[in-house]
């Protein structure tokens, strides 16, 4: 009776929904009358939407009696109608009022990414999370954007709770990137492990909710000129959500189809993910506070079970275990027609559980009475990251005016369990605090922005100053996970899988960089755009630099445009780079070895005279085209060049047998030691495509898209310097040099049709990645062969504001090449390569919009 009731509800309210239905049809235009490509058109409370075809023209079936629009485009005012048929809506550019939307790469709040100078991409996150299956941000972009790449870690220590990314090739740490516009600090992670990101500090994307952002904008060019440091390769800004009375909640489950388990369990890897976002406006001056809630749970997975010689792969490899809570707030109080208040950042809390590698029975490192079938270490973190931006906009004579605070801290703590430490023999403990290291950054800036529309077509002018301080701790673990009790047994001391960091690793260190910058763009023409930007920075640490970026915009006709720039740019190194110190235990071949990672300035590299840490320089350029090629198609094409001179990197390890520095490594009683040091220089040249076609079939909608990144990065140079000169071949060796240059493979495309019918929409993705090259311990090529993924999702409106989704991301299961686990940098049978090597996923999401 009771499943009878709840059939009969279900069509009630189905054929309730289907009634209300009426088609919506309309065209979107500016003030000059021209067609608004692109532009969102959702039906108001409810999850239903669509964008303008290459017309400006629209089809929406809705789902209300009284069907309410808002209709938005970058560079435009918002504005929301009442829904019929034929409607002609006319959207006015965003002036420079405090309200008006900015674009990452130009300092103009009248610029749109259609006609910026440089390419960016602007990825709709309400889109991007309703039709996927990806959950964190760096998963989203990885299938999403094709000059962006992240992997999760293995094996990786720290790695494995932060996932590396990158665009256009080049390391982690050299995109910025920003919220609202403002600098997000750091993660105190420095990358040890892995193949990316080796030697990188970089910023986690993954402490944001998707659930609070409203859409991410990639800048994929040059702009340290106008941004600062890090912005070598791009900039990535992550607009948060600032809508109102408007509820949005979703619950999300998914589970990998488990292959090269040693059990037979058939799913693994489950991941929940649950968030809940409001608006509340009050007012009539448009304040507003949009608040976010998100939980994300995510279980191991187990890849263990592949073809090893002796059977002796690590018995435990896969994705870490991970707990993750957010609460994240973005706000604006007005204080009068030309002021405002504005107040946003968040609060993440994780909490991983990362396999260390396996200690098999006979192991010198084991202690049998307490495990006598061999161990395998689980490292823990715990990481806090807070965020907290306030400021005050303003219009005085013209200006806009804006100061800002920005606070950011992020902290590490580290942890062994199912561990023992082997010189204190059967009464060992079997867990440790291994101590960790923070990160802090506070930015004061100040701002202004005018535009003079009466001259020429158009000026515009910005300037403004900052100034940064940075801190920077590494503290030590308890004494057990770190001390040699017994250094006569010549065992390894501290907890195995995780050695803690010892009082001599400890320290503290700051430093501080002013900043100036000024920037213009001029409209010469309405078809032509020039713009120019000039950036001072100085460190208190290594000095000045000043660097700069012109760029120009030319539309040869309505349909084709023009646009290239040129750059200089730099990155100051990390404090991590520069501070951290840290002996720990590696496996070559199977083997542990006890390797001391040197800070800077340490008497091991004074004693090599390798010179402390200086900013990496660039050069770089960008050309290309945008075009419509008939109704609903578009294209652009960018190519690049980028120049990278001094990078730093983590150097190839030196034995304790090397006759320069094997003395003092054997002193120290460690195997092995490598530094940071400014030692390569590399050259990129890429291309960047992207072809979006829309068509309207009868009463459904198909959007297609085509977008490739290919990318080829050299290394030109290599530098030594003191007692290593002329040893470039072992100071940062080919293997290193491999895992460089594997930062991205050297082609990603990803070919994507959306289709919507009523209340039926089903999302078809296909993504290759190119092949890849690294070297395994042996010192032989590791060839990955290319992989096509494909992703398949299917979601159906049960109501106006109800939508569910299931799907699958790599539907027929594809895996990176299999290689001897003794041989790779993570001991499994492939090391972090494009698409990862989980496998099958299967998920399903219930999403709501009151």
């Amino acid at each position: 009776m009771r499943k009878n009731l709840l059939a009969v509800t279900l069509c009630l309210t189905s054929a309730s929904a289907w009634a209300q239905n009426q088609t919506l049809t309309g065209r979107v235009q500016d003030a000059a009358g021209r067609a608004v490509i692109g532009a969102t058109v959702v039906e108001k409370g409810t999850n239903n939407g669509t964008a303008t075809d290459n017309e400006g023209r629209f089809t929406l079936q809705s789902r209300s009696s009284a069907p309410r629009l808002v209709i938005s485009s970058i560079g435009y005012a918002p504005q929301e109608v009442a829904g019929g048929s034929g409607l002609s809506v006319q959207l006015a550019e965003s002036t420079t009022s405090l309200g008006a939307v900015q674009v990452v790469g130009s300092r103009s709040q009248n610029r749109s990414s259609t006609d910026s100078p440089s390419p960016v991409d602007i990825i709709d996150l309400r889109e991007v999370t309703t039709k996927t299956g990806q959950l964190d941000v760096n998963q989203l972009l990885q299938f999403v954007a094709p000059s962006f790449n992240s992997n999760r870690q293995t094996g990786s220590d720290g790695a494995d709770h932060v996932d590396p990314a990158s665009l256009r090739g080049l390391g982690p740490d050299q995109t910025l990137v920003l919220v609202n516009g403002k600098r997000q600090h750091q993660s105190a992670l420095v990358n040890l492990f892995g193949s990316r990101g080796r030697g990188n500090t970089g910023t986690d994307l993954n402490v944001i909710p998707a659930a609070s952002i409203e859409r991410i904008e990639i800048l994929r060019d040059g702009a340290a000129a106008q941004y600062g440091s890090d912005a070598i390769a791009g900039v990535i800004n992550i607009v948060l959500k600032s809508s109102v009375k408007e509820l949005t909640a979703s619950v999300n489950y998914g589970a990998y189809d488990a292959k090269y388990r040693r059990d037979d369990n058939q799913f693994d890897g489950g991941n929940l993910n649950a968030n809940v976002n409001y608006g509340l406006g009050f007012g009539e001056k448009g304040s507003f506070i949009n608040a976010t809630l998100d939980y994300n749970k995510r279980e191991h997975t187990q890849r263990a079970d592949v073809p090893a010689p002796d059977g002796l792969a690590r018995r435990e490899y896969g994705d870490p275990k991970v707990s993750n809570v957010a609460a994240y707030l973005n706000s604006k109080f007005a204080l009068s027609d030309k002021s405002h208040v504005y107040v946003f950042g968040g609060y993440n809390k994780r909490k991983g559980d990362a396999f260390a590698w396996t200690r098999f029975a006979d192991d010198d490192r084991n202690v049998p009475e307490i495990y006598p079938n061999g161990f395998d270490p689980i490292i823990t973190s715990d990481i806090d990251d807070l965020s907290a931006v306030a400021g005050v906009r303003t219009n005085l004579g013209g200006w806009e005016l804006d100061l800002s605070n920005n606070f950011g801290s992020n902290r590490f703590h580290y942890g062994v369990r199912n561990t023992l430490n082997a010189t204190l023999g059967a009464s060992s403990p079997t867990s440790f605090d291994a101590g960790g290291f923070q990160l802090q950054q506070d930015v004061v800036g100040l701002s202004a922005t005018r535009n003079y529309a009466g001259v020429l077509n158009g000026l515009n002018l910005a300037g403004g100053v900052e100034w940064r301080k940075e801190w920077y701790s590494l503290f030590a673990g308890e004494e057990g996970s770190y001390k040699n009790y017994d250094p006569g047994l010549d065992l390894a001391g501290g907890s195995q899988g995780f050695p803690g960091f010892q009082p001599t690793d400890e320290i503290e260190a700051d430093r501080s960089n002013f900043g100036a910058y000024a920037d213009a763009e001029l409209s010469v023409t309405p078809q032509w755009l020039l713009a120019g930007a000039l950036r001072f920075e100085n460190y208190s640490d290594f000095g000045s630099t000043l660097n700069y970026k012109v760029a120009t915009r030319y539309n040869v006709t309505e349909f084709l445009t023009l646009r290239g720039t040129f750059s200089s740019g730099f990155r100051a190194p990390s404090l991590a780079q520069i501070n951290f110190n840290s002996t720990f235990t590696n496996f070559i071949n199977g083997n542990p070895v006890e390797v001391l990672l040197a800070r800077n300035n340490s008497a091991v590299t004074q004693k090599l005279g390798i010179p402390s840490l200086k900013q990496e320089t660039s050069n770089s350029a960008n050309v290309g085209l945008t075009s419509r090629l008939g109704s609903g198609f578009s294209f652009t094409l960018d190519g690049y060049y980028i120049k990278v001179k001094d990078r730093v990197v983590l150097t190839t390890q030196f034995g304790d047998d090397d006759p320069i520095i094997g003395p003092d490594l054997q002193a120290l009683n460690v195997g092995q030691a490598q530094f940071f040091a400014n030692a390569a220089d590399t050259r990129s040249l890429g291309l960047d495509v992207v072809l979006s076609h829309s068509a309207t079939l009868g009463k459904s909608r198909l959007n297609s898209t085509l977008a490739a990144n290919f990318n080829n990065l050299r290394i030109d140079r290599v530098q030594t310097s003191g007692k290593l000169a002329g040893r470039e071949e072992e100071f940062f060796g080919k293997r290193e040099q491999a895992f460089v240059k594997a930062s991205a493979p050297p082609s990603k495309i990803n070919l994507t049709f959306d289709y919507q019918l009523g209340r039926f929409s089903t999302l078809l993705r296909f993504v290759r990645f190119d092949k890849v090259k690294l070297i395994d311990w042996d010192g032989n090529d590791m060839n990955y062969d290319a992989r096509v993924t494909t992703d398949l999702t299917l979601s159906y409106a049960l109501t106006g504001h109800l939508q569910f989704s299931v799907g699958s991301t790599n539907l027929f299961n594809r895996y990176p090449t299999l290689f001897n686990p003794q041989l790779t940098e993570t001991g499994g049978a492939w090391d972090p390569v494009q698409m990862g090597a989980n496998g099958r996923f299967y998920f399903a999401k219930l999403q709501a919009r009151f």
